[in-house]
């Protein structure tokens, strides 16, 4: 208990990803562009299915909820990593490497687990069209997205109660540009070889058990597909299905790698890039891969810059003799 008491009074030192010479300057300028394109990408895309009515079906409800687990995966990472960067220095206390910790698990179990329920928002939309609109409900889609949270919370607050039990009295410096759970073991000064057994246990039916299901969904979708006469559904039905099958692939991918994937066979600056990749790249990608595919969205975007565009058009086309009676003397 004492060392775990002295462990919680100490600050960690996160490692720096760029260095200020030239070549990292400019790459560090890159992540800025791309956490920003991320960002706009997926408030973007939450507006577009907020405001237009066609877009108020299950598949972008639960869409939405992607988009906003997107938002938050980078906003829990990139902003520390930049201050660092910005004030030369990586120190972090162990509140906030706490809260980077459990944030992180929290979105990226809650968002595992969606991805395996939009592959069966998919699976029943293609195979059982005539009862979609009973199986998935709006109690269903509900029920779903509580789900996907739950599990996130029930998880994140599980692992890291017990990786923060732990004390850290050994060096303090974090070979990673964030707190993640594998890298945060490594400094603890107690043998936590079990517990790492029980987490790869763990990480493989938190990562296998969803993955099942998308494989499942996925082999009776194209199946269905493929059966399909009409060449106008089987290409609506594969352009759908494909936007999301890309989007399990970026994520699965490299949450395979990370967890699935012993230590030993991964170097710490792998583990930086791969990590990079899944709380940055991939967030960003989602919203371009989806909105890029799908007509629906497509037709959603123009119609809000086409109504922009008339509105600014009609102002200035009656800018030189309209006034605003509110700004009269009299009004």
């Amino acid at each position: 208990m004492g060392d775990s008491n002295q462990s919680m009074t100490l600050d960690f030192t996160l490692m720096d990803l760029f260095s200020h010479s030239g070549p990292h300057l400019v790459l560090f300028s890159l992540v800025a562009a791309v956490f920003t394109t991320g960002l706009l990408g997926n408030a973007i895309l939450l507006f577009l299915i907020c405001i237009d009515s066609r877009l108020h079906t299950p598949m972008y409800f639960l869409l939405r909820q992607l988009s906003l687990l997107d938002v938050g995966f980078p906003l829990v990472t990139i902003p520390k990593m930049a201050a660092n960067f910005l004030q030369g220095e990586g120190s972090i206390s162990f509140g906030g490497c706490a809260a980077q910790m459990f944030f992180l698990m929290l979105l990226g179990v809650s968002e595992g687990v969606l991805l395996s329920l939009m592959s069966y928002d998919r699976y029943v939309a293609v195979c059982h069209p005539l009862h979609y609109p009973v199986l998935m409900r709006h109690q269903v889609c509900l029920f779903m997205v509580g789900i996907s949270w739950l599990s996130g919370v029930l998880v994140a607050s599980i692992q890291t109660s017990i990786t923060l039990h732990f004390p850290y009295c050994a060096s303090h410096t974090v070979d990673h540009f964030f707190c993640e759970l594998p890298a945060l073991l490594k400094l603890s000064c107690v043998d936590t070889s079990g517990y790492e057994l029980a987490l790869s246990i763990s990480g493989v039916l938190i990562l296998l058990l969803p993955l099942s299901l998308i494989v499942t969904s996925y082999s009776h979708v194209l199946g269905a597909v493929l059966r399909m006469r009409s060449a106008e559904a089987r290409y609506k039905a594969f352009t759908t299905c494909s936007s999301h099958i890309t989007v399990v692939g970026l994520f699965y991918g490299a949450a395979v790698f990370m967890y699935m994937v012993p230590g030993t066979y991964h170097s710490p600056q792998q583990d930086n890039v791969v990590s990079l990749f899944y709380s940055l790249v991939t967030p960003t990608l989602n919203p371009l891969i989806y909105s890029l595919r799908n007509r629906e969205v497509r037709v959603a975007l123009v119609k809000v810059l086409g109504r922009t565009g008339f509105r600014s058009k009609r102002r200035r086309h009656h800018g030189v003799c309209w006034v605003d009676p509110r700004t009269l003397p009299y009004s």
